[in-house]
């Protein structure tokens, strides 16, 4: 294969501006000097192969994106993404993004090594023009696909559509006017990011949210969840398959007494149900039970009734704390767990394993602490 100089160059210096960082913060970050990688972008000179992998473990893409003409990473998207949506997008934001689409190709190979016994791929064909129609469908065909009965309540909605093949990663965002995202990645397929900044029940709304645009919008490069864009007509089917994923009419018909609504009552059943009274006061209104629904959407529930699957009550208040740090840089416990058996099977080594979990290899011994993992000693 023939090294494209040009072509190299055009992508190191795009590269570079897609994320807003100046040649003296990337030279800092990788020990290449201003003055060369001002040559290379401006393709004065072919680069070495170290300064092609020390290039790309900044960027955290395959360093085949750099030498080749194929598709190998989700340049193209977040490309367009940031500047359709620049003004959205912090600088700190852009690489929570970069880092979350790294983690998702990194899941996507550990899983071709690991496969899971219980994938059970999903698709939705959707007929005519009727959005809502889309989603209240393909909520209820998924719902049968996993074999949920009408009352039945995930306890881990992340898990659900990790079970689809899509990669769910949550992530501390900046901007709280964006709840999430879906991107369709060249390597990794298809790939939702949750703002972490959000209350724990409104990321679970936001993750059924972004997999409804992973099975309805599936075409799209990528979709990104605004709270001040809830009229376009995809966003309006992704409420509404998220709304009767959640909580289907079926189920609400069957709660006792279900037209009528105390606050006492709102906050009950929007605990049992893990979603906000905002979500169970439209959900609701939706299935004819209401016709008013500021009584159930006028108080919360109180963030002690709230419990993150990924944080489990048992947990002592460091563990939890150290967790969630964990968590807000997008390090599931299901990824983590991939990450450590793809260690112990050998398929990666400690140093890839410390890359994988984003971490250099003080942090990796932190990690391996928190989640009861043992580094073979020399590895």
């Amino acid at each position: 294969m023939t090294f494209d100089l040009a072509l190299f160059s055009s992508k190191l210096k795009k590269y570079r501006e897609q994320f807003e960082n100046s040649l003296d913060e990337v030279s800092v970050s990788t020990g290449i000097s201003v003055q060369l990688l001002a040559s290379l972008e401006n393709g004065e000179r072919k680069p070495t192969g170290d300064e092609v992998l020390i290039l790309a473990d900044y960027y955290k893409c395959d360093y085949q994106f750099f030498i080749s003409n194929e598709k190998l990473a989700p340049f193209e998207q977040t490309e367009t993404l940031f500047r359709r949506h620049g003004d959205q997008f912090s600088k700190q934001d852009r690489w929570a993004v970069q880092e979350f689409l790294f983690l998702c190709e990194c899941e996507e190979f550990l899983l071709s090594r690991l496969p899971r016994r219980d994938y059970k791929a999903f698709t939705f064909i959707k007929k005519g023009n009727y959005f809502i129609g889309h989603g209240e469908e393909a909520a209820k065909k998924l719902r049968q696909h996993l074999g949920y009965s009408f009352n039945e309540v995930s306890s881990n909605i992340y898990d659900d559509f990790r079970r689809l093949g899509f990669h769910i990663f949550r992530r501390e965002l900046g901007n709280s006017n964006i709840s999430g995202l879906y991107i369709r990645h060249p390597v990794a397929g298809k790939c939702v990011l949750v703002n972490y900044s959000e209350d724990v029940y409104r990321q679970r709304f936001t993750a059924a949210h972004e997999s409804a645009h992973a099975i309805l919008d599936e075409e799209k490069d990528f979709v990104v969840s605004l709270e001040s864009d809830k009229k376009s007509l995809i966003e309006i089917r992704a409420n509404t398959f998220a709304s009767r994923y959640l909580m289907p009419p079926e189920s609400l018909s069957n709660i006792p007494d279900s037209r009528n609504w105390t606050s006492a009552k709102a906050i009950q059943w929007a605990n049992r149900l893990k979603v906000s009274t905002e979500a169970l006061a439209y959900a609701l209104k939706n299935a004819n039970l209401i016709s008013d629904e500021a009584q159930v959407k006028s108080v919360r529930v109180p963030s002690y009734m709230k419990i993150d699957p990924e944080l489990p009550e048992d947990l002592s208040i460091g563990s939890r704390q150290r967790k969630e740090g964990l968590l807000k840089r997008g390090l599931s416990s299901f990824y983590v767990g991939l990450c450590f058996d793809a260690y112990y099977q050998k398929f990666i080594s400690a140093g890839r394993l410390a890359e994988m979990l984003l971490v250099d290899d003080h942090e990796l011994n932190n990690i391996a602490t928190i989640y009861g993992q043992i580094l073979k000693y020399g590895d």
